[in-house]
């Protein structure tokens, strides 16, 4: 028998097309107050016959079906550090409540909610306390996890926390792992003294922090191949006598530029003399076009950065798709941006899905939202999982305390 889940805050359906994969829930409500997504839900999935809801805060629960599951990624705003981060002060914060609400008269064997990493650091930490005491003192033991979309086969980093809550009295609760989202370690490839040591690019960053030694905080140098053969191609310069690469000087002062010609070098290249500031220079060679296509954020605000970083390597994820953001890829020279098929696939949703919302005659911007703001479905097929995994041992444990006639 499927296990009926109720659909909060759902969007475009992330948690119900990544559930109903696995062929063992059955959806038997929803709730949605953006019109526009609304309509898009209804054309993605066949709602005959089920509950639906525009404000969570309206619900009666005791006029709900029975339920086995409430899933819903409630409103991350308020959490997000793009955000104002008003936490449980902003009335999108509080909706988490409603959720809460809902399940102490229903008593769902299961919760599965998502949100933002920066729920976990909100207010140093009480708002994510208080969530989970108000799921302990519902009687749900709790699981939680940061997991990155790009560990579950789409290329987007995107990362958010995932709250699995399982009914003490019915079922045992696990620990939430996918222990092989991030196998990847700190490679040290050269050893040395700090800041000269080389690690390699395929592990771990150093963690750099304000103590550590070298220009800028950093702890190290990594190992990188950008530096290439040139071909016809590529622009050539002389360098020692040498031709057949392409120079620049970098400049490595404060808010440190690239330059055709290299820094005057002076005494004062270390850590600085008299009242004189340290200056740093360094010489290195690049290609003038990528040689790939790279993932870059928001084309038409240079201003606009994800963790630091306004463009990415050829074969690193796509940034984390936003409401708010333009994404795009930059090739030879030339930047377009996602088509709105592209930020779909990113999210794990069908080309039929997306074609069924395009046919239905919804605006590019439409789609970018609807996308932006969905949840990953893979993801959710694997969290998918782990329940189906905690219900068969729940049933196993069942049957073996079944006594003989």
């Amino acid at each position: 028998m499927a296990l009926r889940f109720f659909d909060m805050f759902a969007g475009i359906g992330g948690f119900r097309s990544g559930l109903t994969k696995l062929d063992a829930f059955e959806c038997v409500g929803y709730c949605e107050i953006d019109p526009y997504a609304k309509k898009a839900y209804e054309t993605l999935y066949d709602t005959k016959g089920e509950l639906y809801f525009a404000d969570a805060r309206t619900i009666d629960p005791a006029g709900l079906p029975d339920l086995d599951l409430i899933c819903g990624g409630f409103p991350c705003q308020s959490f997000s550090v793009a955000g104002r981060r008003l936490g449980f002060e902003d009335t999108r914060g509080t909706l988490f409540f409603e959720i809460a609400r809902i399940a102490a008269v229903k008593k769902p064997k299961y919760l599965l909610l998502e949100n933002v990493p920066g729920l976990l650091s909100h207010d140093k930490g009480r708002t994510f306390a208080a969530i989970l005491g108000a799921l302990d003192a519902l009687g749900y033991d709790v699981a939680w996890q940061v997991l990155n979309s790009a560990n579950f086969g789409v290329p987007q980093s995107r990362n958010r926390v995932f709250i699995v809550g399982c009914d003490r009295e019915r079922c045992a609760g696990k620990v939430l792992s996918f222990t092989d989202c991030n196998p990847k370690t700190l490679k040290q490839l050269i050893p040395g003294r700090e800041g000269e040591r080389v690690y390699g690019t395929d592990g771990l960053s150093v963690t750099p922090t304000s103590q550590a030694g070298g220009f800028a905080g950093m702890t190290g140098m990594y190992f990188t191949d950008v530096f290439k053969p040139v071909n016809e191609k590529h622009l050539r310069c002389s360098f020692n006598g040498e031709v057949g690469t392409a120079c620049f000087g970098v400049d490595m002062n404060p808010d440190p530029k690239i330059t055709g010609l290299a820094r005057c070098l002076t005494a004062h290249q270390d850590a600085g003399i008299g009242s004189h500031k340290g200056e740093h220079t360094a010489i290195g060679m690049m290609l003038p076009v990528f040689d790939a296509p790279r993932p870059i954020i928001n084309p038409c605000r240079e201003t606009v950065r994800q963790r630091g970083r306004r463009i990415k390597e050829p074969d690193e994820p796509m940034y984390t798709l936003t409401a708010m953001d333009i994404h795009g890829i930059v090739y030879n020279g030339y930047i377009r941006k996602l088509m709105p098929l592209e930020c779909f696939r990113l999210q794990g949703f069908t080309d039929e899905q997306f074609r069924r919302l395009a046919d239905a005659g919804f605006s590019d911007a439409k789609l970018y939202k609807f996308a932006g703001n969905a949840v990953s479905v893979p993801v959710i097929t694997a969290l998918g999982q782990f329940i189906l995994s905690i219900e068969r041992e729940a049933k196993e444990n069942a049957e073996l305390c079944i006594e003989p006639r």
